[in-house]
């Protein structure tokens, strides 16, 4: 049974933060610090009561996707007035995060919430959820149910998962911008990858704790009731020789669109024909030798998953990745042309609020490029620095923030550099910060080169005659993210 204290705690919350959540509201922020939510002890009950669906909605939307049918017209709304949920959540698990515990986390959030406000990765994508369950929600109250209208418009999501799912999960709802589908539901993180660094970023911790099942409980009431905060989120085109790229990351779509900005200096050669791939990212962009390491360990994770089991497992294995991947043995490789990516890679950039490129050199030693939206990459580290007021003056940089429209683009010279980076004992190689980014990247004697964004690596194939071109730029409407701390 609850203590009164925590009952109290509980009605005070409820009735000073406002059911509808101000964007960056510095009142709702105040007392929200004001309780200490990790200690509050929260009902199943009162749980419930404040994210859970009525019955006939719940079960409308969870046959709107099965049937993956738009919700039909000729259904009137039920009879009756309907009691509305103060905060109605629904949840995405990806089944093959934390340690593939994802089906045990999975069944506890049913059974807390309901079944059919949970849903499985690997069974309802969220562009589904979106067109099929959120249409269905928007059909009825055109036809007038009001608690359908309000559900719609208070809605929030929770994603369990790593950086990755939760950039699946935001990109499908920025799609509701494009559909002018307004509001965006705004998203709650449940760590469960490796690094979790979008989770970090906003407070909800860089894993979940061991006690997960009554973690689970405190995090969907934090989701319910904690403030709202924006993030950038970037688009990246690739376009390329014709080909394909194989086995590519579900963050990286084939597209018709394909364009080359011709104003700009080309160093290679034009493809007579191209190809086009893409995605959106919301914390890293990155090409070279982080992303090849990144690349094998995630082939591994998928051929062998029982060696990957939980984040220790996951790290140890990265890190052999690492070691023998030659991130460490610069000096070994036999060609010293394939040791830079200066000998493959042209970088241009535009600066805030400015419309003219500007051709940034590479420097020669580095063997991969970073382009960074939050402070946390690695699993919690801040490669760019907290970097002083002079310095930062001095290079025309201004503080790094995740929603001030810019990217940070670092460097990483050899495993040794990035091993004392990723300890903090130096920053990064500082090379720009970008409102946009235009890459080309010339084949030579590379026939492949490794990319990743948001933790999701591919092998590019490469071109030895023709260039391939990496176009990168800011979303125009900002994503919506539950802060947790």
């Amino acid at each position: 049974m609850d203590s009164p204290s925590s009952s109290i705690g509980d009605s005070l919350t409820a009735r000073m933060i406002p059911r509808h959540s101000s964007l960056d509201s510095f009142g709702a922020m105040k007392v929200y610090h004001l309780v200490n939510l990790a200690s509050i002890r929260v009902s199943k009950a009162e749980l419930r009561r404040r994210v859970m669906l009525p019955k006939y909605l719940r079960l409308s939307i969870r046959d709107c996707i099965l049937r993956k049918e738009d919700y039909s017209t000729s259904v009137a709304p039920p009879s009756g007035s309907y009691r509305t949920p103060e905060v109605p959540l629904f949840v995405f698990v990806n089944p093959k995060s934390g340690g593939r515990q994802g089906p045990l986390i999975k069944e506890r959030l049913q059974n807390l919430i309901s079944e059919e406000q949970v849903f499985d990765l690997t069974e309802v994508k969220p562009h589904e959820f979106i067109r099929y369950g959120l249409g269905c929600l928007e059909a009825l109250a055109s036809q007038g149910d009001e608690c359908a209208k309000e559900i719609r418009e208070k809605m929030r999501i929770v994603v369990a998962g790593g950086d990755g799912t939760v950039g699946w999960v935001l990109g499908c709802l920025g799609e509701l911008n494009v559909q002018n589908r307004q509001p965006v539901p705004p998203v709650a993180i449940m760590p469960l990858g490796t690094g979790n660094d979008l989770s970090r970023s906003f407070g909800w911790g860089g894993s979940f704790p061991f006690a997960w099942k009554s973690a689970i409980k405190r995090t969907l009431h934090r989701a319910s009731i904690a403030p709202i905060s924006r993030l950038d989120s970037w688009t990246i085109l690739i376009t390329m020789p014709s080909g394909e790229i194989v086995d590519p990351p579900y963050s990286l779509k084939s597209t018709q669109e394909c364009y080359i900005d011709q104003s700009l200096e080309i160093e290679g050669e034009l493809p007579p024909s191209m190809n086009g791939y893409e995605g959106v990212f919301y914390n890293y962009f990155s090409i070279g030798m982080d992303a090849q390491v990144a690349y094998g360990f995630h082939h591994l994770r998928n051929e062998k998953p029982y060696l990957a089991n939980g984040p220790i497992a996951n790290k140890i294995i990265y890190s052999g990745y690492g070691c023998s991947q030659g991130w460490f043995l610069t000096h070994c490789i036999n060609d010293p042309g394939l040791r830079g990516l200066k000998n493959i890679m042209t970088l241009h950039i535009k600066k805030l609020d400015s419309s003219e490129w500007e051709k940034v050199p590479v420097p020669k030693s580095v063997r991969a490029v970073v382009a960074l939206n939050l402070n946390s990459y690695g699993s919690g580290r801040n490669p760019w620095g907290n970097l002083k007021q002079e310095y930062l003056e001095k290079r025309g940089f201004v503080e790094a923030q995740a929603d001030d429209g810019l990217l940070e683009i670092f460097g990483l010279k050899q495993g040794w550099h990035a091993s004392f980076v990723m300890v903090e004992l130096i920053s990064a190689k500082h090379i720009a910060q970008a409102a946009a980014i235009r890459l080309e990247i010339r084949g030579s004697e590379w026939t492949d080169a490794f990319m990743q964004m948001d933790g999701e690596p591919w092998k590019q194939p490469m071109n030895k005659d023709y260039s391939t071109f990496v176009d990168i730029k800011r979303v125009p409407h900002q994503s919506l993210v539950v802060k947790g701390d």
